[in-house]
C-alpha cells in the first residue's frame, strides 16, 4: 500500500460510496442541462450580492466552479479527505504500526468512509473545497461545488420557487468562496488545525481497543435515540478533543456568517426568502427517525449547531459594531472568536473593539 492507503483504503471508499449512493430525482436531459446552466449563472450573480453585503472582495482569487451529481461528489470528497489524512499515514509509518493492523484498519476505514460519503452525497447542496482533485497541492485553488440533484430534490420537497431557492443556495456557497478568497491566511490556518487533529491520533492496539468500545457506544446511542457521542467523537483521542473546540469555533464562524449573508442578501433579490428559510429550517429540525440516527452517528447534529451558534455570534456582533466592525474578525487568527466568545458576542467586541463598547456607555455609568 502507499502511505495514504495505510490509513484508509480510498479505492474501497469510493467504490462503496458510489455503489450505495441513491440516485437523485428523475429529470429529463434538457431540464437537467437547464438546471446546470442556471446554477452556473446564479453562482456568478451571487458574487456581486455577497461582495455588496459583506464588504469583502475576492475578485482577484481564482476559484473554479463545478456543478456535479452525487457520485462525482463522493469521488471528489474522497480525494480531499485522502489529502487531509496523509499526515496520519506518515505518523503510522514512523511509529511502526504492525502491517496486519494497518491492513485491517484501512479496509474498515474505507468501508466506513464510503458509507458516510454515500449518505452525505444525498444531503449536501454545495460546498467550497479546500483540496479539489487534480494538480499539485500548492497549485490547486479552492473550488466551489454545487450538487445539482440535491438542490432540485430539496426545492421540490419544500415546494418553493426554484429560481429563488437556487440563488439562495448559491449565495451561501459564494460566501464561503469569498471567506477564503478575501482572507488569504484562512486556508492555512484551517489546514494547521486539521493537521493538529490528525497528529493527535493515538495509534497502537490499546488505543484501537479503547476507540472501538467508544464506537460501539456511539452506534448504540444513535440507534436507540439515547444521548451519546457521535462516531467522530468516539474516534477522537483526548488530545484531539482538546483541539476540536478551536476547530469548531472557526467552522461555526464560517457557517454562521454564510447563514447571515444568505438571509441578509435575500430580501433585495430573493422575493420568497422568508418562506424558504422557514421551510428549510423546519426540514432541518424535523428529520425522520432513520435520518436522525444517522445525523447523530455522523456528527451532523453538531454541524447544525455550528450554523445556529455562528449565526447568533455574527448577528450579535453586527448589531453592536456593524458589518465593517465584524470584518475585523478576518484580520488574523488572533481576532477569530474563541469558543467562549462564540457564545458571548459582547466579549469578542470588548476584546477587539474596546473603544466601541466604552463609547456606548452613557456618561457617568462608570467602568
Amino acid at each position: 500500500m502507499d502511505a495514504p492507503s495505510d490509513v484508509v483504503d480510498w479505492d474501497l471508499a469510493i467504490a462503496t460510496g458510489t455503489r450505495l449512493v441513491r440516485p437523485g430525482p428523475q429529470i429529463p436531459p434538457d431540464q437537467a442541462r437547464s438546471v446546470v446552466a442556471q446554477l452556473r449563472a446564479f453562482a456568478v450573480e451571487a458574487r456581486g450580492h455577497v461582495r455588496s453585503y459583506t464588504g469583502l472582495d475576492a475578485s482577484t482569487s481564482d476559484a473554479p466552479l463545478a456543478v456535479v451529481d452525487r457520485a462525482a461528489w463522493v469521488r471528489s470528497n474522497a480525494e480531499g479527505l485522502r489529502h487531509l489524512v496523509e499526515p496520519l499515514a506518515k505518523k503510522m509509518a514512523s511509529e511502526s504500526v504492525p502491517a496486519p493492523l494497518r491492513a485491517v484498519g484501512a479496509r474498515a476505514s474505507g468501508l466506513e468512509a464510503g458509507f458516510a460519503l454515500a449518505f452525505l452525497a444525498g444531503k449536501v447542496l454545495g460546498q467550497y473545497e479546500l483540496f479539489p482533485p487534480g494538480g499539485p497541492d500548492g497549485d490547486r485553488p479552492g473550488r466551489l461545488m454545487l450538487v445539482a440533484p440535491n438542490i432540485v430534490q430539496v426545492e421540490r420537497e419544500l415546494g418553493v420557487d426554484p429560481n429563488d431557492f437556487r440563488l439562495w443556495v448559491c449565495v451561501h456557497e459564494e460566501t464561503h468562496r469569498v471567506q477564503f478568497g478575501a482572507v488569504p491566511w484562512l486556508r492555512g490556518h484551517i489546514v494547521d488545525q486539521v493537521d493538529a487533529l490528525v497528529s493527535g491520533a493515538e495509534l497502537g492496539l490499546g488505543a484501537a481497543t479503547d476507540r472501538g468500545r467508544d464506537v460501539l457506544v456511539a452506534v448504540a446511542a444513535a440507534l436507540t435515540g439515547r444521548p451519546g457521542p457521535s462516531l467522530a467523537e468516539a474516534l477522537q483521542s483526548p488530545r484531539q478533543k482538546a483541539v476540536l473546540a478551536e476547530v469548531t469555533a472557526v467552522m461555526s464562524l464560517l457557517e454562521g456568517h454564510a447563514e447571515v449573508v444568505m438571509d441578509g442578501v435575500g430580501p433585495a433579490v430573493i422575493g420568497s426568502v422568508e418562506q424558504i428559510r422557514q421551510r428549510f429550517q423546519r426540514r432541518r429540525e424535523q428529520p425522520g427517525r432513520v435520518e436522525a440516527a444517522m445525523r447523530r452517528l455522523l456528527g451532523l447534529d453538531a454541524k447544525l449547531q455550528q450554523y445556529r451558534d455562528g449565526a447568533r455570534f455574527v448577528r450579535g456582533v453586527v448589531d453592536e459594531v456593524g458589518m465593517a466592525g465584524f470584518n475585523r474578525v478576518w484580520d488574523s487568527s488572533a481576532t477569530l472568536p474563541t469558543s467562549a466568545e462564540l457564545a458571548d458576542p459582547g466579549a469578542w467586541v470588548s476584546r477587539v473593539h474596546p473603544g466601541a463598547r466604552q463609547a456606548a456607555r452613557p456618561p457617568g455609568s462608570g467602568a
